[in-house]
């Protein structure tokens, strides 16, 4: 059930993420009424409202690439490391950390890749506004509606950080691979 809550937004549409956002976090939301009444913390249309909603959209990537390394790493190694005499703390820290490492950074480096795209729960949970939520998409979008150059410009500075971040994982995952 808890894999299934935090892999839901791989399908879910990122605008009904952001309204499912709104009815946890928001005013009159289950967390959020409760946020405003005891500490006065609003935060749809905030900046961690964007860090939020592009968390949430994201973190699928990140628990699925891990998931993957927990289940590649040999425990053999961590039985080893028991039979020595190495307690659950130092085997974690010593022995299975440094085998799921690579699984950890390539789904860290996905997840912020996937985050530095979203839009609809962005757009929907935290807002649009310059300075404060508006991110790279976002401004994609404005800027289309009155400056196409600067949508293109924009598009293109993203879609080289993109293709920058898959030919850097390209590299580790085929480096690896490789005999």
């Amino acid at each position: 059930m808890l894999r299934a809550l935090v892999t839901v937004p791989l399908v879910l549409p990122p605008v009904v993420g952001g309204v499912a956002l709104f009815l946890v976090l928001g005013r009159n939301g289950i967390v959020g009424s409760w946020l405003d009444d005891a500490f006065g913390i609003t935060i749809p249309f905030t900046t961690t409202a964007v860090v939020i909603a592009e968390t949430f959209v994201a973190m699928p990537f990140l628990v699925v690439s891990v998931e993957g390394a927990l289940r590649a790493a040999d425990a053999r190694f961590e039985d080893v490391a028991a039979t020595l005499g190495a307690d659950r703390w130092t085997t974690f820290r010593r022995v299975t950390l440094p085998l799921v490492a690579p699984g950890v950074a390539a789904g860290a480096v996905l997840c912020w890749a996937r985050a530095l795209g979203e839009f609809g729960a962005t757009i929907t949970f935290a807002g649009n506004f310059p300075g404060t939520t508006q991110t790279m998409p976002l401004a994609v979008y404005l800027a289309l509606q009155s400056e196409p150059e600067a949508a293109i410009v924009l598009s293109l500075v993203l879609l080289a950080v993109s293709l920058a971040t898959l030919l850097l994982l390209r590299e580790r995952w085929l480096g690896r691979a490789a005999p």
